[in-house]
């Protein structure tokens, strides 16, 4: 039965602030290496916040001159990662029908640059004119829409915007989509660009970002941290290849990982206060799609966004669901050094996560100096940590407005 199906990971890709290439990002994030840092942006003086983490400048070797007039900073993010992922698994659509692949991709903000530019050039310049392709650069679709017609996906192709979880949200998807016999290769992921001074300062006034560290300004995101001061904001993108089980077998691919367990529940109960209640209810979903009890867990990449209600909330959540084992999980809180990545979030930390089932080993949560009293669990600090018997792993993404994601992965051994 198509229900019964199982969907093996065979390909990654990543743009990150910490290094562009899925074997880059994770040895940086195995060194503790920090993307965040003073950004360079037009009217940055104007912040009350100056620190973000910035991919730096892309390598668009291969962009045509058109594509790159059709393509605003995200969809070049997600061009570049959706390539890397797709040479990774070894060109699974060469040999498919084109209406067996898919394209499922989180963006929560779309083309952010183009739609600064042109409110620039329209109120601040006094032009009467943006530029012509501003809707098709703009809209929050593009990113997928590119990369579909890059590999000739002619199945489904669908842009998910649930803030921080659209990119779990749109891997969970393409997972259901691949279980359900509608296709049998998904190119899934997210991609955000979204440091602009309007945006940036829109954030600002919540309140909920972080402050820039007096001594060492890249340290200046402390996921569980009693010091921690809040979130930075960041851009990338990552997409990873699903495949139907028997399919990526039989031609040789490279089998990375079981993407085993995901749910995706919604709180209902505020747009920006975390709810640990749905959280958990949402990891308890997960682990049951996944066929497997809490102890058979042994790595939780966490949301952890370095709020204080956030990082309570989520050790809440893993406390009632994991009970007793929860103190023997290893946490890791990546955005202490890639930073909030919004829509490309969820999958770069999914990323991370497979990736630490592969090498056997899990990231830090970095700049972890006063572990919060109340929370008690190892959040694996400071320092990378084999853990060469890992079977299993979670990755949360937990939202504004109230969507949980969860995914669940599994080692092919």
């Amino acid at each position: 039965m198509a229900s019964g199906r199982r969907i093996a990971v065979t390909g990654l890709g990543v743009v990150s602030p910490v290094g562009t290439g899925a074997d880059v990002f994770f040895d940086a994030l195995l060194a503790g290496k920090s993307g965040i840092g003073r950004l360079n942006i037009p009217y940055a003086e104007r912040l009350g916040n100056h620190i973000g983490a910035s991919v730096g400048d892309l390598d668009l070797a291969g962009f045509t001159p058109a594509l790159l007039s059709q393509t605003d900073r995200v969809s070049q993010m997600a061009i570049v990662a959706a390539r890397e992922a797709l040479l990774r698994a070894g060109q699974p659509h060469d040999a498919m029908h084109p209406e067996r692949r898919g394209v499922f991709v989180g963006c929560a903000f779309g083309g952010a640059r183009t739609v600064e530019d042109g409110y620039e050039a329209l109120f601040a310049r006094g032009q009467n004119r943006v530029r012509p392709l501003s809707v098709m650069l703009a809209m929050a679709n593009a990113p997928a829409a590119h990369v579909g017609m890059l590999f000739g996906a002619q199945g489904p192709c669908l842009t998910y915007a649930n803030a921080c979880a659209s990119g779990a949200v749109a891997i969970g998807e393409a997972q259901r989509s691949i279980r359900a016999g509608e296709i049998d290769v998904a190119h899934a992921g997210g991609a955000e660009a979204m440091l602009t001074f309007g945006v940036l300062k829109s954030w600002e006034m919540l309140q909920v970002l972080a402050l820039e560290d007096d001594r060492v300004p890249a340290a200046s995101c402390r996921p569980f941290s009693a010091d921690r001061t809040g979130l930075v904001l960041g851009e990338g993108a990552a997409f990873i290849v699903l495949e139907e089980w028997s399919i990526a077998k039989k031609r040789g691919a490279p089998v990375l990982a079981e993407l085993a367990g995901y749910a995706c529940r919604n709180d209902a109960t505020h747009l920006s206060k975390p709810d640990s209640a749905g959280q958990a209810n949402t990891l308890r979903a997960a682990l049951t799609d996944a066929k497997l009890n809490p102890a058979a867990i042994g790595h939780v990449n966490a949301h952890g966004t370095a709020t204080l209600v956030g990082d309570r909330g989520e050790t809440e959540a893993v406390r009632a669901v994991f009970g007793e084992h929860a103190t023997r999980l290893a946490i890791s809180a990546t955005k202490s050094m890639h930073g909030h990545l919004m829509g490309a979030a969820g999958a770069v930390e999914f990323v991370a996560t497979v990736q630490a089932l592969v090498r056997g080993i899990v990231p830090p949560t970095m700049f972890l100096r006063h572990p919060d009293p109340g929370l008690g669990l190892d959040f694996v600090a400071n320092e990378a940590r084999p853990l060469p018997g890992l079977r299993a792993a979670v990755s949360n993404s937990f939202a504004f407005g109230g969507t949980n994601a969860v995914l669940v992965a599994r080692s092919p051994a």
